[in-house]
């Protein structure tokens, strides 16, 4: 979410009205929004959202939030964030007075407490081990918030398929709130969710996809294909665009727009219909920096 860096709050609310005018009822933003994560702007996105919020009806809007995980660089956060009893309850406390409401209707854990590949990283490396708290712990705090009507449902994101397991077996055995939700990156250009299993394990357990990054930071609307130096995150923030800068990706990009130029459809809801017609997905989240680009994502069903 780029509320606070990108968007001012009047822009943001605008998004917001024409997204819920529009039958969206469902936002997703974070402690550390917007991105990239500064201790200047940490917390705006929630703030903005938070203000708009207060002129709503609270039971029609679905409302989602994330804590911060170890490991970022975020030391001005909690002192560096963690995934524990302290800072947990720390985290939502903040996080509900900035969205101005009494409760969250689904907490995620925004990356894991301990050591997996993140953020574009391919591989486990066991020499980043470090201390974490256990899934144990994690899951027996956040039930105890869900007990306590601060938040009501449990999410994970950036998780592994051992990571989404032992949660998964943690609410089994010690009779805690089970997760219900996984949010991951998942694209035309990042099919890790099926190939690494969790498209699986999303299916046999119930626990959905909410896919972030459905057009892998703007390349498969074809605009940076068409313009390198087309305005947006890739060309403002150019270290995002790493985890894509892999062979072939060009040539992948060329044949996909002129399969939707072929076809007649929008490069960008045709990305995003891709998505939601697997079967282990429970929604898209979609991001823009402005109305346009809100109004052709939300357009992919008229497709």
């Amino acid at each position: 979410m780029t509320f606070g860096q990108q968007n001012t709050e009047a822009e943001a609310h605008r998004q917001l009205d024409l997204a819920f005018s529009s039958g969206i009822n469902f936002i997703d933003t974070a402690e550390m929004y917007p991105v990239p994560a500064r201790a200047q702007t940490q917390g705006r996105s929630e703030s903005f959202v938070g203000t708009w919020l207060a002129g709503q009806r609270r039971d029609s809007v679905v409302l989602a939030s994330k804590i911060a995980g170890p490991g970022r660089g975020m030391e001005w956060m909690r002192g560096g964030p963690r995934v524990n009893a302290e800072h947990i309850q720390s985290a939502v406390e903040s996080s509900l007075k900035r969205l101005q409401t009494d409760y969250i209707d689904l907490y995620q854990i925004h990356w894991p407490e301990r050591n997996v590949p993140l953020f574009g990283d391919r591989y486990y490396d066991s020499r980043r081990e470090r201390e974490a708290e256990s899934v144990e712990h994690q899951l027996q705090s956040l039930s105890r918030l869900v007990e306590a009507g601060k938040i009501r449902a449990i999410g994970l994101s950036n998780e592994t398929p051992w990571g989404v397991m032992s949660f998964e077996s943690a609410a089994e055995r010690l009779g805690l709130s089970h997760v219900v939700s996984i949010q991951n990156a998942f694209n035309l250009l990042n099919r890790r969710f099926e190939m690494d299993g969790l498209a699986e394990v999303s299916q046999r357990t119930g626990i959905g996809l909410l896919a972030y990054s459905p057009l892998a930071f703007g390349l498969l609307t074809g605009k940076y294909v068409m313009n390198p130096n087309s305005a947006g995150r890739m060309t403002e923030f150019p270290g995002f665009g790493q985890r894509y800068a892999k062979p072939n990706v060009q040539e992948a990009l060329k044949a996909y727009l002129e399969l939707a130029q072929e076809y007649g459809l929008s490069p960008a809801q045709m990305a995003i219909a891709f998505i939601l017609q697997k079967s282990f997905t429970t929604s898209v989240i979609i991001g823009a920096t402005d109305e346009e680009q809100l109004t052709e994502n939300i357009g992919y069903e008229e497709n």
